[in-house]
């Protein structure tokens, strides 16, 4: 559920938090308010970011929507980074993200934590070829034209498998592409190969019989993050919804797990891909809680470095400077 104009969006992210002084300091999130009783709680309005397909259509099909004890304002966002920025602007108080936005928000001191964390399964997180190309290996795309998308989950893949196989991406051509035009690039033979994610591998290769070159096994790591902005974990009142908020995240990527062809259909309708797609894409496994935990920031820590020794950010990051557990023991309990 990582759907991600990354290129013009990380370098907006980065220039508009570093003009308003955002990049002068690390982040540090901020300490934990006091509880609130539940008449105040009846008063919060929480600000969610989210995307098309994402945390309110999964919320609502497992009918996790039907007794908050606080309101939701959703707003939709087209991609990770620039929910990331209205998190740490105060314009939203949290949203759901992939594994990478929240890289170039950290190497932009945004003003954000990552409060929870998923994973799916990476073998989804595909490099793809069409079904008559030559290229057998990974060490075939020596250079190829890739397409990606700047600065997603399939980016950080790629550096990764291509210094696995001995290759940087110096030795190939990486076409920036959002997933709408790198289908179109793909199918016309514009681009040699295409790094992606699903539910758009599984488009591809019921839609255009794509090959998969390589995919995501022991390399990408799959996580998915719930990111909250510090204005809203340090109100009172906020801090307890989103602690409510992030169960109901897991408890519907819990239930989307033991409800996979129900999920489906509701993805389906809320996004127009044909059934067969998105099931496909929920049978590979969906998203699933996990502890946020060092093994988590590590594999992120690992991705910033690539990032940043392939010169796509500015500098090193610490990753764990922008993680916070407050929740994690309600989210335990959540996980049973």
């Amino acid at each position: 559920m990582r759907l991600s104009r990354i290129l013009a969006v990380v370098t907006a992210l980065a220039l508009s938090l570093t003009a308003c002084g955002g990049a002068s300091e690390p982040s540090s999130s901020p300490s934990v308010p006091p509880p609130v009783s539940a008449a105040d709680l009846a008063k919060v309005t929480l600000k969610v970011g989210d995307q098309k397909g994402g945390s309110q259509a999964q919320l609502k099909a497992a009918g996790l929507l039907n007794d908050l004890p606080y309101k939701i304002e959703w707003s939709t966002f087209t991609s990770g980074p620039p929910l990331l920025e209205a998190a740490s602007a105060g314009a939203i108080d949290i949203g759901g993200v992939g594994n990478t936005p929240p890289i170039f928000a950290a190497a932009a001191k945004a003003k954000i934590s990552i409060v929870s964390s998923a994973q799916g399964n990476v073998a989804s997180d595909a490099l793809l070829v069409t079904a008559d190309s030559p290229l057998r290996t990974v060490a075939d795309l020596k250079g190829k034209t890739i397409g990606v998308a700047k600065g997603s989950s399939a980016h950080g893949q790629i550096l990764l498998t291509l210094a696995r196989n001995g290759l940087s991406t110096k030795d190939v051509k990486l076409s920036f592409l959002q997933p709408a035009d790198a289908y179109g690039a793909f199918t016309q033979h514009q681009i040699d190969a295409w790094a992606v994610w699903d539910p758009y591998t599984s488009q591809a290769k019921l839609e255009a019989n794509a090959r998969v070159l390589a995919d995501g096994t022991g390399v990408a790591n799959g996580y998915t993050f719930q990111v909250a902005g510090h204005n809203a974990l340090s109100d009172a009142g906020k801090n307890a919804a989103i602690r409510d908020y992030v169960v109901r995240i897991a408890k519907a990527q819990q239930w989307a797990d033991t409800h996979r062809e129900q999920w489906a259909q509701a993805w389906s309708a809320e996004t127009g891909l044909k059934p067969e797609v998105t099931l496909a894409a929920v049978q590979s496994g969906p998203d699933l809680p996990v502890l946020l935990d060092d093994k988590v920031i590590a594999s992120e820590q690992e991705l910033a470095d690539a990032f940043a020794d392939d010169k796509v950010l500015p500098g090193k990051i610490d990753f764990a400077e922008f993680t916070d557990t407050r929740f994690a023991a309600d989210l335990a309990a959540a996980r049973g």
